[in-house]
């Protein structure tokens, strides 16, 4: 079964556009000793939901896990980690985080409780509950 998640990028560093240009993103930067779990938490085929944070505040995009972690050598690699994802596909349309907070099927979304959180775990119910709204 693939587990669920979130990863926030803001648009301007690292964006939706660019993922799907380059084919294939590396993960890395990620320096939250929570955030950095749940990357390690991560396995191939995992689905990942694409959020563009202060600027955009919305989910924008799918993508999948397509390398489990290694370390980050951008930064200190034997304490962080990278992934590598791919685009699945962009929503039709994107999900804001106004639009999530008011929806009571995401009361417990991670994002919402943790704001600063980078990469989070997402339930099966709440991913559909974002597809759901995204059309």
């Amino acid at each position: 079964m693939p587990q669920y998640w979130l990863m926030k990028s803001e648009p301007d560093v690292y964006g939706w556009d660019e993922l799907v240009a380059e084919g294939e993103g590396t993960w890395d930067g990620v320096k939250n000793a929570q955030a950095s779990n749940n990357m390690k938490a991560m396995q191939k085929s995992d689905q990942v939901l694409f959020y563009h944070s202060r600027t955009g505040l919305e989910v924008v995009g799918i993508m999948e896990v397509s390398q489990e972690h290694s370390p980050d050598v951008t930064t200190d690699p034997e304490r962080w980690v990278v992934v590598k994802v791919k685009p699945v596909r962009k929503l039709d349309k994107p999900v804001s985080l106004k639009a999530m907070k008011q929806n009571p099927k995401l009361e417990d979304l991670a994002i919402l409780r943790q704001s600063r959180l980078s990469v989070a775990p997402v339930t099966e119910s709440e991913w559909e509950a974002i597809l759901a709204m995204a059309g």
